[in-house]
């Protein structure tokens, strides 16, 4: 599996460029920001990207999705429980921020949907709580999970913003997160790698 980490703006967000060593397709997982940066970083893999892959539609996570989406030709995939923050840019106007208007999606997430990358199969874990609509993207073969901000190196997302919930946070990490392997590595949307053995026991949040 080609992977590359790309933190992009303002609040440095990993994006992440996955892609099918054998058949050199890939997809952009939460292009967050700095879209024309993306798009450089993405034409050097020399990948033909598939899909723009949105965890969920916080504006940190969107910011770069018109700029890699008029660039590669991708289909936007999100959860239909996020398209109404989408169409609102991901709240950056409560912070007094804007980010480039994303256009409509192509296709719609749902529990369980499994998307090709050439060889690769990420298979969508409907993971709420920080966000209404937030997945989890999981390649089981791989042993490979991005989460979004769900679940963080010793840590757990914020679920103050509006549509956060304490409670269903915790259900998505115990009971869809924590029924992945041990080994499984965690890739989040801020911050280090981690694996779902280390977060199930240390994890001060939880």
């Amino acid at each position: 599996m080609i992977l590359h980490t790309i933190p992009a703006g303002m609040n440095q967000t990993n994006c992440y460029l996955i892609g099918c060593e054998q058949t050199q397709q890939g997809a952009v997982i939460d292009p967050g920001g700095e879209g024309e940066r993306l798009v450089r970083e993405i034409e050097k893999t020399q990948l033909e990207i598939a899909y723009v892959l949105i965890t969920h539609a916080h504006f940190d996570h969107i910011g770069g999705i018109a700029d890699v989406v008029a660039a590669t030709g991708a289909e936007l995939a999100i959860h239909p429980d996020e398209r109404p923050i989408l169409d609102a840019g991901g709240g950056a106007a409560s912070w007094g921020l804007r980010v480039e208007p994303s256009p409509p999606p192509d296709l719609a997430l749902s529990d369980g949907k499994v998307l090709h990358i050439g060889e690769l199969e990420l298979k969508v874990l409907l993971t709420p709580g920080h966000s209404p609509g937030s997945v989890t993207f999981y390649e089981a073969s791989e042993g490979v999970a991005f989460v979004g901000d769900v679940l963080f190196s010793s840590g757990v997302g914020r679920t103050d913003l509006h549509g956060g919930d304490r409670r269903i946070l915790e259900h998505s990490i115990k009971q869809v997160l924590f029924s992945l392997p041990d080994e499984t590595v965690v890739y989040p949307g801020h911050g280090p790698k981690t694996t779902i053995g280390h977060e199930r026991r240390t994890n001060p949040w939880l």
